[in-house]
């Protein structure tokens, strides 16, 4: 491999940056690389670095931790499109998705998504990076990030940390990197996982509202609708619902008429139960009557493996965790991921109404944290004693005046290219596919948006490209996302 490095370090002698003066505000690292895409060999450089956050003084007010991956055979940037990518949490890095899922460089996992040593990393044959360049961008607190205080002062927690003090920094930080990456032309879009869902729907308001910058395409991945999220509405526990049906039938726990179809076969019928039969009877609360309860409850029984006088204790309201729990209770006695229902766990007793921890992530945890240090350190020479925060500090977190389904809206309204791609796997319990499918429904109550509205779902969890087979498929899904919603349709009007 050769490297090339352009190193630009203003650090300000008054300041320290999050109590630690070893993070440089403004700092610049160039490695140059290929990959081979579908058969093709890519070349690219990545840029590595700090840039800063702005406030309206221009005094900078933190440095983000980024990594811009861009083709270096490509004679038009114009037409190339750009993909700024962020995860959730709140208060996750941009780890996940980066060496996972679109950027050039993946886990050494099994083809499950399974940890395995020595750890590591390896080319990704299925990355997007053929399509178009990305920026991985870390929000204050995660990776490298840090906010600046002055001595003695306390970071200004209201200007970070809340869902729409985030999207507005992260739209003027967008800003100042779309200029100085001369990106201005090209086609734009966003991609967020998780709480990054909610982020990009309220980023894309931000962007277009106040930068007057307008997107091609806001994508999201397991999007977390806080609208809906753990509200333990009724709306809540019907929606969430075809998701204990999807769980069921991977662990072979669905009655046999079920069990013996496909996953794609049944969750029609479940979610049309949840919606036409669950909803209406969750709505009526303690004056359903008797009989509605029991065949209500028994439907239950039947699209979710767990018992009648169970689900009826519960007076038809069963929580996910308590799913997580209850559907392997009986048989093996371990629970089930919350993130990624095909991972199980061990708790201390089996008795209780949650499980002790989540498998999964611990598991992801395993595998991402030595793989993104050795990465960033030794691959793309970013050199620093700081930790590498794979979640960090963002509490209190302003969850208020949360209108991000109806911003997306708007600037859909407003610009006839935006399109949306939502992303889901099936063994999701936390953020579930169908809740995403009803959050999408809810940004366009009238229907005349939905053209422009599309989902893709896949046989794993959360992070559903940590499967080999989803990796590939969700990838392609992209580009054939990026392609379509890129090209020439001629002028923004109805």
């Amino acid at each position: 491999m050769k490297n090339t490095f352009f190193l630009i370090a203003l650090l300000c002698a008054t300041l320290t940056i999050g109590q630690d003066k070893r993070v440089p505000l403004d700092t610049t690292v160039t490695t140059s690389n290929s990959v081979l895409i579908k058969g093709k060999r890519i070349p690219y450089n990545a840029q590595t670095g700090t840039q800063p956050v702005y406030d309206a003084n221009g005094i900078a007010k933190a440095t983000l931790f980024y990594t811009y991956y861009y083709r270096t055979d490509v004679t038009n940037r114009e037409k190339r499109p750009l993909i700024m990518s962020f995860n959730g949490g709140p208060g996750s890095a941009s780890v996940w998705m980066h060496i996972a899922y679109t950027g050039p460089k993946i886990l050494k996992i099994d083809d499950e998504g399974n940890p395995i040593q020595p750890y590591g990393i390896k080319d990704n044959p299925y990355s997007i990076l053929d399509e178009a360049d990305i920026v991985f961008v870390n929000p204050v607190n995660t990776a490298y990030s840090r906010p600046i205080v002055a001595p003695k002062e306390k970071v200004d927690k209201k200007y970070f940390f809340g869902i729409n003090a985030d999207a507005k920094y992260l739209a003027d930080w967008l800003n100042v990197f779309v200029t100085r990456n001369n990106r201005w032309n090209s086609p734009k879009y966003i991609i967020g996982e998780s709480y990054g869902g909610t982020r990009v729907m309220q980023l894309a308001h931000e962007l277009q509202s106040n930068q007057w910058m307008y997107l091609n395409g806001v994508i999201m991945v397991s999007p977390a609708d806080y609208q809906l999220l753990r509200t333990q509405s009724s709306e809540d526990y019907a929606i969430n619902f075809p998701y204990f049906t999807a769980a069921a039938w991977y662990h072979k726990m669905l009655p046999p008429a079920l069990q013996q179809k496909d996953l794609l076969e049944i969750l029609p019928e479940a979610e049309q139960f949840s919606i036409n039969q669950l909803l209406p009877a969750l709505a009526k609360g303690g004056y359903i009557g008797e009989t509605e309860k029991n065949t209500v409850a028994e439907k239950m029984a039947y699209y979710s493996g767990i018992k009648k006088e169970v689900i009826l204790k519960h007076n038809l309201e069963v929580p996910n965790r308590y799913f997580w729990k209850e559907l392997l209770r009986e048989t093996s006695g371990k629970t089930i991921g919350r993130l990624d229902s095909r991972y199980l766990g061990i708790d201390r007793r089996e008795t209780g109404t949650s499980p002790d921890y989540s498998p999964e992530l611990v598991s992801w945890l395993h595998s991402f944290t030595p793989a993104i240090n050795y990465y960033i350190q030794n691959v793309l020479n970013f050199k620093t004693d700081v930790k590498y925060n794979m979640f960090g500090s963002v509490r209190p977190w302003d969850f208020s005046n949360n209108n991000a389904r109806e911003n997306l809206r708007k600037v859909m309204a407003q610009n006839p290219y935006l399109n949306v791609l939502v992303q889901s796997g099936y063994y999701d319990g936390a953020t579930t596919y169908s809740a995403a499918k009803y959050t999408m429904g809810k940004i366009d109550p009238s229907g005349k948006l939905k053209n422009r509205l599309s989902f893709k779902g896949y046989r794993s969890g959360h992070m559903m490209y940590l499967r080999k087979e989803d990796l590939e498929k969700a990838n392609d899904d992209l580009r054939e996302f990026i392609k379509s919603s890129s090209k020439n349709i001629g002028p923004a009007k109805y």
